[in-house]
């Protein structure tokens, strides 16, 4: 098939990927609800104490110093949970059959994936957006000025990506809709044992190994780096490195499971 009859069946996925999230905005609301309560409840019940011992130079200490720690971490967070929702839309395809029967129509295989992440990319843009403006609402205020902001959004495209490819292949593997909703659960534990919320040194001793060569470390503080103006360089190429690792191995695991996928019988 060609690369413009590929890309034109891209597209037709994509809108109807964007069709279905508009129709279904129960699950947008859900991706956008998790990460605001989780801020929410980290700022103002926690972030006094935790504040003073993550980074209290950053803003003065207290719950200010602890919002600008800590939206990084939930801005990675809200993105698990859009690939949460993604494993959850393609296990649920698979299970109605929709799967096997695009399968039997004159769709570009890999059309058909790249429309579900395009799809998927689409709703995280919107869900970190309006994170990013619920804590700018409760006085977020990134230092790294215009050229720092411009890159973060990179590095969160590059991580939105990785996320939602694995998340992809999760939701493909998956016997039932609850499987792929238990499954991806494991990114998010990946999240509480990185330096999301607390820094990674403040773990004990295998702990904080295991948390400093996780992936999610160098993202999250890659993005705070950033978005503060202060980023290093070696921890940004670490966090990219892990983003096309992991974009890779989603795209061909998902690749894999969808040529299997069994036809559906016409007629």
């Amino acid at each position: 098939m060609s690369i413009a009859l590929s890309t034109r069946d891209a597209r037709t996925m994509f809108r109807r990927n964007l069709r279905h999230i508009r129709r279904y905005p129960s699950l947008t609301v859900m991706l956008l609800a998790q990460p605001v309560l989780i801020m929410l409840l980290f700022v103002f019940v926690f972030g006094e104490t935790l504040g003073a011992g993550v980074s209290p130079d950053l803003v003065g200490g207290g719950r200010a110093a602890y919002l600008a720690y800590v939206v990084p971490g939930i801005l990675l967070f809200a993105i698990a949970g859009v690939g949460l929702g993604t494993a959850i839309s393609v296990a649920a395809d698979r299970t109605k059959g929709i799967m096997s029967r695009l399968r039997t129509m004159g769709i570009g295989r890999s059309a058909v994936l790249a429309g579900e992440v395009l799809g998927s990319m689409a709703q995280a843009g919107f869900v970190l957006l309006v994170v990013a403006a619920i804590a700018v609402l409760l006085g977020y205020r990134p230092g790294g000025g215009p050229d720092g902001l411009i890159a973060a959004i990179g590095l969160a495209a590059a991580i939105s990506v990785a996320v939602i490819w694995i998340c992809l292949a999760l939701g493909l593997n998956s016997r039932s809709v609850e499987t792929a909703s238990n499954t991806p659960l494991l990114l998010i534990l990946l999240m509480f044992l990185s330096s999301a919320f607390v820094p990674a040194d403040s773990y004990p001793a295998g702990l904080r190994w295991f948390a400093e060569h996780q992936p999610f470390t160098p993202m999250v503080e890659g993005m705070r780096g950033l978005l503060e103006g202060a980023p290093d360089a070696a921890t940004v190429v670490t966090a990219l490195a892990w983003c096309v690792a992991l974009s890779l191995l989603g795209y061909f695991w998902a690749r894999h499971l969808y040529e299997r996928e069994p036809a559906a019988v016409v007629g």
